[in-house]
């Protein structure tokens, strides 16, 4: 916990984490002053507009809804007056190599019937166990290692700890999924998750498959207007009750005194006096920019960082019938992705990849007959020896290339406005080693064992966002506001 006092609070960021951190913060009779570099709220969820097209930079797959409302709700507000959120169906789409498709769908009997149809009967007899495992995995993940502060592995030892182990939870995810799914198709698509975890799947601890439950269980939802309308309703809310918001302003450092923070700086050479400060830029960058370097921990240094990826936006005059809201397309290799990114930190030679369309859930994101493409090849980090300034113009064309072999014919002329995104982009946008998933979920780095969210030493500096507790991805790290919040507040 926070001690002194905390009257007045500092966020810096108004990404998600931050906005849940204030919201749950102006609940607890707090005065908040949330500081942006950009000149709208966000964060990595954010938003650039070009010839009329409207663009997320950021997450497109928003699952477990129920966390902003939680978020709103600390101020007495209700989701429905913020936000229109529409479920979308299929969830995914996937595309194999043999020339099958499959549809994801969040309903346990309608995804029976497509798995029936395309893998066999006894292949969807599997994936009625998988929902009951994933279920199982979620409901004792939640409450004991997901939605609390864990402060040392004494606090893992509950009797949650023992049922995961007995189910399997710490297995490694691909053969705990083997005893559920044979059929390479439903593997891919139950397993391609980890790499949100910045892990292949023949890595990652099976108490990953919860990040499959959070999607392809619970359901993915698109909110009107683009994922950019969340931290727009959770800042809209924010300011109605009272959160002081300054956009356009660069934080330099946190001022200390002793073991205490007492003021921030800002780029215009503002100070600002506060009681206790949240940062929820990437962790290990605000250690190293933020604060001085006395107070880092020597274990960031030794962190190791999930894969990047290649984005491409684009607005385009063409239409594709046949694609979904989300759509996974996978190569004939799925190892080979894994040990081509983080093994030999390599592009891919045999691409899987995903493509959004947001406007096929919302048209008013893109001008009249017009279509948004959310492009995302994952890729090594900058670990890699890859010069990105000399590479990415040529990999654009190859992911061009790439999409158009796969059926989206003539997708490089119909483009009409573009922005691409590399790793060095991420890098210079303020993400360590250009990794938007932050630090990797090995065992090493979760739950206790990940970068904790108070500043050690210092009694009044916490932290949210993806690189701190619980972890990376919408859901968790609306999660870590709430768990910053309550080392101010207590629970």
């Amino acid at each position: 916990m926070v001690s002194g006092p905390t009257d007045h609070v500092v966020v810096v960021g108004a990404g998600l984490g931050g906005l849940s951190c204030a919201l749950r913060l102006l609940g607890a009779g707090r005065r908040v002053t949330i500081l942006e570099r950009e000149p709208l709220p966000g964060g990595r969820a954010g938003r650039i507009s070009l010839g009329g097209y409207q663009f997320d930079t950021g997450p497109t797959v928003l699952t477990m809804p129920e966390l902003i409302a939680d978020a709103l709700a600390a101020v007495g507000e209700d989701l429905g007056d913020w936000l229109t959120l529409d479920p979308v169906s299929p969830l995914y789409r996937a595309y194999y190599p043999d020339g099958s498709t499959l549809d994801v769908h969040a309903g346990t009997d309608e995804m029976a019937a497509e798995i029936t149809r395309v893998c066999g009967a006894r292949e969807a007899d599997g994936y009625r166990r998988f929902v009951r495992f994933v279920t199982r995995l979620y409901a004792l993940e939640r409450d004991s290692f997901i939605d609390r502060n864990i402060d040392s592995p004494l606090d893992l030892l509950t009797p949650d700890l023992a049922r995961l182990a007995a189910i399997g939870g710490f297995r490694r995810l691909q053969p705990k999924l083997r005893q559920f799914f044979a059929d390479p198709r439903t593997l891919r698509i139950f397993s391609f998750q980890s790499m949100y975890a910045g892990l292949s799947p023949y890595q990652a601890l099976a108490i990953y498959a919860v990040i499959a439950y959070m999607d392809s269980v619970a359901g993915v939802y698109s909110p009107v207007g683009g994922m950019h309308a969340v931290p727009r309703a959770l800042a809209g809310a924010a300011e109605k009750h009272g959160v002081t918001f300054r956009y356009g302003t660069s934080v330099t450092r946190v001022e200390l005194a002793g073991d205490r923070a007492v003021a921030v700086h800002t780029s215009d050479g503002d100070r600002i006096p506060c009681d206790t400060v949240v940062l929820t830029p990437d962790l290990p960058v605000a250690y190293r920019t933020l604060l001085p370097p006395e107070v880092t921990p020597p274990g960031l240094r030794r962190l190791v960082y999930s894969p990047s990826c290649f984005l491409l936006l684009a607005g385009s005059s063409a239409s594709y019938s046949k694609i979904a809201h989300h759509n996974i397309h996978f190569g004939r290799g799925w190892r080979s992705v894994f040990s081509d990114i983080i093994e030999r930190g390599s592009l891919m030679t045999d691409p899987s990849f995903l493509v959004t369309s947001p406007t096929m859930s919302d048209p008013s994101l893109a001008p009249a007959g017009k279509h948004c493409y959310y492009v995302l090849f994952p890729t090594p980090n900058l670990d890699a020896d890859i010069d990105w300034d000399v590479i990415g113009p040529r990999y654009r064309d190859e992911c061009v290339a790439v999409l158009e072999r796969s059926g989206y014919i003539g997708f490089g002329d119909a483009i009409e406005v573009e922005a691409t995104t590399t790793p060095a982009d991420w890098g210079r946008r303020g993400m360590e080693r250009g990794a938007p998933f932050a630090a990797s979920h090995t065992f090493r780095q979760t739950g206790p064992f990940r970068p904790a969210n108070l500043a050690p030493g210092l009694q009044n500096v916490v932290f949210a966002g993806s690189g701190t507790t619980p972890g990376v991805g919408v859901p968790m790290v609306l999660i870590s506001g709430r768990l910053a919040a309550e080392r101010i507040t207590g629970p």
